[in-house]
């Protein structure tokens, strides 16, 4: 897990046609993409960030020169390693250390795996994707996931759809 690439933003589309991006924020936001210039093993070099005002990014990357390259990348998830971000303190996590984590219930029978975090305001929700493709939520609470390391996420049994 320790070597696995954490992502910070992805791309939404290009903006304006000079080959600047939108980007959609994730953990930090704005400040958590700042301190990097280096994305997705050095192929891509920020040049220029700013927010956009919309909880979103607008970003140059030195290798995009015009609004078809930039239009290319769309979709396009910026990832930095996993060393180059700051220590976590207790209790606090990195959304991709959950995400592909396999599920079981307190009772140990096999759920899934998660397969999104979001936060809508209130608290973390995990997405859990089953076997036959049907996805589910849960609220990342104690009650609801009672525990869960770098192997795996436990459930309360009461919470699966």
């Amino acid at each position: 897990m320790q070597d696995k690439p954490v992502t910070l933003a992805a791309v939404t589309g290009a903006h304006g046609v000079a080959g600047e991006v939108r980007l959609k924020l994730f953990g930090e936001g704005l400040e958590g993409l700042k301190p990097h210039k280096s994305f997705n093993e050095g192929k891509l070099t920020l040049s220029k960030v700013r927010s956009d005002n919309k909880g979103g990014a607008i970003a140059r990357f030195a290798e995009v020169t015009g609004r078809n390259e930039a239009e290319a990348l769309r979709g396009t998830v910026l990832t930095v390693p996993r060393e180059a971000l700051p220590s976590l303190e207790e209790g606090e996590f990195y959304y991709s250390d959950l995400l592909d984590l396999p599920v079981v219930t307190d009772k140990g029978d096999e759920v899934g795996h998660v397969c999104a975090v979001e936060n809508f305001g209130a608290t973390e929700i995990v997405e859990i994707e089953k076997p036959d493709g049907k996805k589910f939520m849960v609220p990342l609470t104690e009650q609801a996931v009672p525990d869960w390391d770098s192997e795996k996420l436990t459930v309360n049994a009461d919470f699966v759809d």
